[in-house]
């Protein structure tokens, strides 16, 4: 037996894996769409859903309307729409609860914190979902769909998503951006970047058992200037330098 429908506005990285969690935990998906009218077919095929590719054609009658997308992208899709009285759902770290409010009486935000590619398998189950209704009502109905998918549910106010958001940044994005600098220092050298895998590996390992700033070891943490000088001697791109230079400051610092 069917669980409540869903409607996924947004055919991106975060969709497709959401779109997959909640297929699988057994509700059913009326629609899919996506600007991109491809991507719109592609998640839909896999899901069961009808593709749309118009924000006009989106029907907004399921019980749970689910946006997945960009930031930006948000308000204008919204200005399009006729909304019902489904509950309005955003998957955003960063954006408002109450960016629904001129528009609906039934809403919330239901935020996975993950890293998502569209072609790399995740277990969802194991992704904390962080939750925010606009009413005690509207927040226990998004407690249980999120209880379907993960282990991990949390109640959260926009106010402190905004924080958990920025620190994922610095976790994730940032984290994945160094490891982008260093791979370019190595093939430079002819030297492949996969050499660092053992390292990166250990690094991640030891943050599981002990708090980063415990974990945190190298030159900087040392004030070990006379390798530091020679580092930033190496460096050729001086926006690069600066990089290195302020972070090892902040190490030093902190």
């Amino acid at each position: 037996m069917c669980k409540e429908t869903v409607t996924l506005i947004g055919a991106g990285n975060v969709a497709v894996h959401l779109g997959k969690a909640l297929y699988k935990a057994g509700y059913s998906i009326r629609q899919v769409y996506s600007r991109t009218q491809n991507h719109a077919q592609e998640l839909a095929s896999v899901l069961g859903a009808i593709p749309v590719w118009s924000p006009e054609d989106i029907d907004v009658h399921s019980d749970f309307n689910i946006f997945s997308l960009k930031d930006d992208a948000l308000p204008d899709v919204l200005s399009c729409m006729q909304l019902g009285d489904g509950i309005y759902i955003h998957t955003s770290g960063s954006v408002d609860l109450n960016i629904f409010k001129p528009y609906a009486t039934h809403y919330g935000v239901c935020y996975p914190l993950q890293t998502f590619s569209k072609n790399r398998d995740i277990n969802f189950a194991n992704i904390p979902l962080f939750v925010e209704g606009s009413n005690p009502d509207v927040e226990s109905k998004l407690l249980k769909i999120a209880q379907d998918l993960s282990g991990q549910v949390i109640a959260l106010s926009s106010e402190r998503r905004k924080y958990l958001h920025l620190s994922a940044v610095f976790a994730s994005n940032f984290t994945n951006h160094m490891y982008t600098l260093a791979a370019s220092i190595l093939e430079k050298q002819d030297l492949s970047w996969q050499f660092l895998l053992p390292l990166i590996g250990e690094t991640a390992a030891k943050v599981m058992e002990m708090h980063p700033k415990e974990a945190q070891t190298g030159p900087a943490v040392r004030n070990d200037q006379t390798i530091i000088r020679k580092h930033l001697a190496l460096l050729e791109d001086e926006n690069v330098r600066e990089l290195y230079r302020m972070i090892s400051e902040n190490i030093s610092k902190h």
